[in-house]
């Protein structure tokens, strides 16, 4: 049997076909070639048309299917993975009311600051885990205020993985991970919180019934099958947001195991069995994938909204047409600390590791006499790794503290400069493999039909590919730069 995976970011939506007996990828595709845009009205807004969502995920999927041809008959189940927070919202007929609301939207930082005042820290972090934040439901109380006729008009609240899930199948579901990401979550009575809702007073009704992340979710209708190329009644048989889902990508179910990413955000995901929390909510719990009552797994998340990001708008405004990997060459052609240039990479929105501030990138310590395009290049870069560091030093308070941390070999993490710095500025070494979220959520399918028995037979086919661990040589150079960007920071 195949499995099809699904992972729908901000910046495309990419799909794969996995074998499911040996792993292997079959096929894959992305869509759009160049990234999607995020419309961004006002300062601090973020937002997305799920129909660009779909459309690229019909060309993708298509494209797989076209390259299968006949052997598109042998999927079997399809996963879905998305990126999180994202507020949808749709009528009775299942139509979008307003351009979804992503994850890096900063607009509702006030509400989550409201509630959390007007519950009491200690509530909200007991029962919560966290503070509301920008997260969904403040999102949906920025709605319910500044956009009353259109919140009336709302049936259902949707995730953006829900909402593919809709218009695949059909049925209006979400999953408890879901619900947990988007605070919606109360830790104590393993339920909805009645305090949530009632603080924002929305109605009960207007959350999506839950199940697992690895469950028959609805089945594909037979015009979404025919338009996409794929056997009728096919079951979506899971789908978690993007940093649960990476963490399964690279089998990172257990407690002390830790994944990353450095996509268009960048994040750690360390995985625990205790629910605890930082007292400042700079870094977030959640239900992890496999979470049960009889065995706790919770995902400690650390999220960075300027990585990747950064990276792509120094490439459109200084790349001078190079490609990624030429500006890697030329980044590690020069110097760690970036001959005394430094850069906070802060420019996408509120950043939770800063208390929900939005302080802007910062470029300081340039000199028109020394620095040329690959100190820019190679500042960037090292900017990123020590925001990890950062709030790396934050997670070791709730208990996440790695000797290794996993990550597929991709996006920022195929330079050697970022490799290099992040290994020497944290002292854990970094294992790269070979996979991404569109693996991971084929191998999430292929679990949630029952085709696996259990969770360790879906990583057939998972391999490291590489592995780097702080150079002692260097590592003195990086911990100089990292306290320069450190005072730098604190003077914001």
């Amino acid at each position: 049997m195949f499995f099809l995976g699904i992972d729908v970011g901000s910046s495309s939506v990419k799909v794969s076909v996995i074998d499911g007996e040996s792993g292997k990828c079959l096929a894959t595709a992305y869509s759009p070639k160049e990234e999607m845009k995020i419309l961004s009205a006002k300062p601090g807004w973020a937002e997305q048309e799920p129909e660009e969502w779909w459309f690229n995920l019909r060309l993708a999927v298509q494209e797989c299917t076209s390259r299968l041809g006949p052997e598109s008959s042998r999927i079997g189940a399809v996963g879905i993975a998305y990126q999180m927070h994202g507020l949808v919202i749709i009528d009775r007929n299942g139509s979008v009311l307003r351009p979804a609301i992503i994850w890096c939207d900063s607009r509702a930082v006030s509400y989550g600051e409201r509630m959390f005042n007007g519950l009491g820290s200690e509530f909200c972090l007991s029962h919560l885990l966290n503070s509301p934040g920008n997260f969904t439901a403040a999102k949906l109380a920025w709605v319910k205020e500044n956009e009353p006729e259109i919140y009336d008009k709302i049936y259902k609240v949707l995730l953006p993985g829900d909402y593919i899930a809709l218009r695949m199948t059909g049925e209006i579901k979400t999953s408890y991970s879901g619900l947990s990401e988007g605070i919606f979550w109360d830790y104590i009575r393993s339920d909805i919180s009645p305090e949530l809702m009632d603080f924002f007073a929305f109605n009960r009704d207007l959350l999506a019934k839950p199940e697992d992340s690895f469950s028959l979710q609805g089945c594909l209708t037979p015009g979404v099958a025919a338009d996409l190329g794929l056997p009728e009644g096919i079951p979506v048989a899971y789908r978690a947001g993007d940093q649960p889902n990476n963490a399964l990508s690279l089998n990172v179910l257990d407690p002390g195991e830790v994944a990353a990413t450095a996509g268009t955000s960048g994040v750690i995901y360390g995985i625990t069995d205790q629910t605890k929390y930082d007292r400042l909510s700079r870094v977030n719990t959640f239900l992890h994938v496999n979470h049960s009552v009889r065995k706790p797994r919770l995902g400690v998340l650390l999220c960075i909204n300027g990585t990747g990001i950064l990276n792509s708008w120094l490439k459109k405004q200084a790349g001078c047409g190079r490609s990624y990997e030429e500006m890697n060459l030329l980044a590690a052609g020069t110097e760690p600390g970036a001959d005394g240039l430094a850069i906070l990479p802060f420019g996408n929105g509120a950043e939770r590791i800063l208390m929900n501030r939005d302080i802007g990138c910062r470029i300081s310590g340039l000199n028109f006499n020394r620095h040329s395009n690959a100190h820019l290049y190679r500042a960037a870069q090292e900017g990123i790794a020590f925001a990890f560091r950062y709030g790396l030093d934050i997670m070791k308070e709730t208990g996440i503290d790695p000797d290794v941390i996993r990550t597929g070999s991709a996006n920022l993490f195929l330079s050697p400069v970022f490799r290099e710095t992040l290994a020497c500025i944290t002292g854990v070494e970094i294992h790269l493999y070979n996979t991404d979220g569109s693996l991971g959520a084929a191998r999430g399918a292929g679990i949630g039909c029952g085709y696996y028995k259990s969770a360790g037979e879906a990583f057939a086919g998972l391999a490291a590919v590489g592995k780097h661990g702080p150079d002692s040589k260097r590592t003195r150079a990086y911990d100089e730069a990292y306290h320069r960007w450190k005072e730098l920071l604190s003077s914001v």
